[in-house]
């Protein structure tokens, strides 16, 4: 069996996301994704919604077979208890998957590293995005 892991912030869940899950998923047998922490997430995102809430949410898709919750400290580590076969990083997602493979060679972890690159091409494809027009939306027309 060839377990996948995902992993994101999924703060506001939108077609993007659900095509990345759907194409991870097609990778292996089993899709364990992993949410990113509050914590880890930093300032810059200014999230909304609680890790709780984004978890249940992800939780619930039929495409993922688990969610969990990142480590506080050291995001590696649930990648360490699952064993992954592959993990699939979006398209747009920051990671070096250059860095990511020697903290997983550091750590004997032989898992394949795959950008999913079939993106979903729409006008509101990322949570910045749909953040940026909701925050327009809410201030008045300058004439």
């Amino acid at each position: 069996m060839k377990t996948v892991v995902a992993t994101g912030v999924f703060e506001i869940l939108h077609p993007g996301h659900i095509n990345f899950l759907t194409e991870a998923k097609k990778l292996g047998d089993r899709l364990i994704v992993i949410v990113a922490r509050d914590k880890n997430i930093g300032r810059q995102k200014n999230i909304v919604i609680p890790e709780e809430q984004r978890l249940e949410v992800i939780n619930s898709l039929k495409v993922v077979d688990e969610a969990i919750l990142g480590d506080k400290n050291d995001i590696f580590k649930p990648v360490e208890k699952i064993k992954p076969d592959i993990i699939a990083l979006g398209k747009n997602q920051d990671a070096d998957e250059k860095i990511l493979t020697e903290e997983l060679k550091k750590r004997n972890l032989n898992a394949k590293i795959i950008r999913i690159e079939n993106f979903y091409n729409a006008n509101l494809n990322s949570t910045t995005k749909i953040k940026e027009k909701i925050l327009k939306s809410g201030k008045p027309n300058k004439k």
